[in-house]
């Protein structure tokens, strides 16, 4: 197609997923109350691993208070969270207008690994947030708001607390991409195990500068938090990278 028809079809495609973002939204701003809600429950509980059963308990914590400290900020807070949630819905909605546009210009070749890739991308970004939320999140919040706090009591901004959490649990969902990453890479030969393997010290220097660029706060837990499961997720790419590179070895 021409270039004019190419930007036609590209604005149309974001109009569709943007009117898609803003139906949900409109629907997920009257349960924003439910979705904080959801929110606050690293501050309420958290996960212990135990040498017996249940070898997982989820234990309550006294719960810390939270307080808005401008007249909009709880709004806003409402506002963000129903939006989020809206984009989050929406995801599939998005996927398919990018296939759509994307799909035309693709060989039949592609359009095979393109449709798993993207199955695959979302289920590592859900298994990536739900992770966070789940483990990384209580934690955090246990350690931070009980580290050296006797003489203080925390009272959290609720803005601020909320941004704490998204930030952390989209940042995670985009480092659990990295086992995808790998494997496209090394698919069309752009890297091989043997490179992959040979740079883990330059790995390990990558993760503590991705996690302090994608986490929150500049403290070095957080990004420690975040740094050790990136070289986790790095060593489990370069696993699959040699299962795949032995597959298409053999096959040649």
């Amino acid at each position: 197609m021409p270039l004019t028809e190419h930007l036609t079809e590209l604005r149309r495609r974001i109009f569709i997923s943007l009117v898609s973002v803003l139906l949900i939204f409109l629907v997920s701003f009257n349960f924003s109350a439910e979705i904080f809600g959801t929110l606050t429950l690293p501050l309420k509980a958290e996960m212990k691993l135990t040498l017996t059963t249940p070898y997982v308990q989820f234990t309550e914590k006294p719960s810390t208070p939270l307080v808005f400290l401008a007249p909009a900020e709880a709004f806003w807070m409402h506002f963000k969270v129903a939006f989020m949630a809206a984009l989050i819905l929406s995801l599939p909605v998005i996927f398919l207008q990018f296939w759509k546009f994307i799909s035309p210009g693709l060989l039949p070749k592609e359009k095979k690994y393109f449709l798993p890739f993207l199955f695959f991308a979302i289920l590592l970004f859900t298994v990536g947030a739900v992770f966070c939320f789940v483990v990384v999140l209580p934690f955090a919040m246990t350690f931070l708001l009980g580290y050296k706090t006797a003489q203080m009591t925390p009272m959290l901004s609720v803005g601020s607390y909320i941004d704490f959490c998204l930030k952390f649990i989209f940042a995670f969902g985009a480092i659990f991409e990295l086992p995808l990453i790998i494997i496209f890479l090394t698919r069309f030969g752009i890297v091989t195990p043997a490179v992959l393997a040979r740079n883990r010290k330059y790995a390990i220097l990558a993760a503590f500068i991705i996690a302090a660029v994608l986490t929150p706060t500049p403290d070095a837990f957080n990004q420690t938090l975040m740094a050790v499961p990136i070289f986790l997720l790095y060593e489990v790419g370069i696993l699959l990278s040699r299962i795949m590179f032995r597959r298409e070895s053999s096959r040649g």
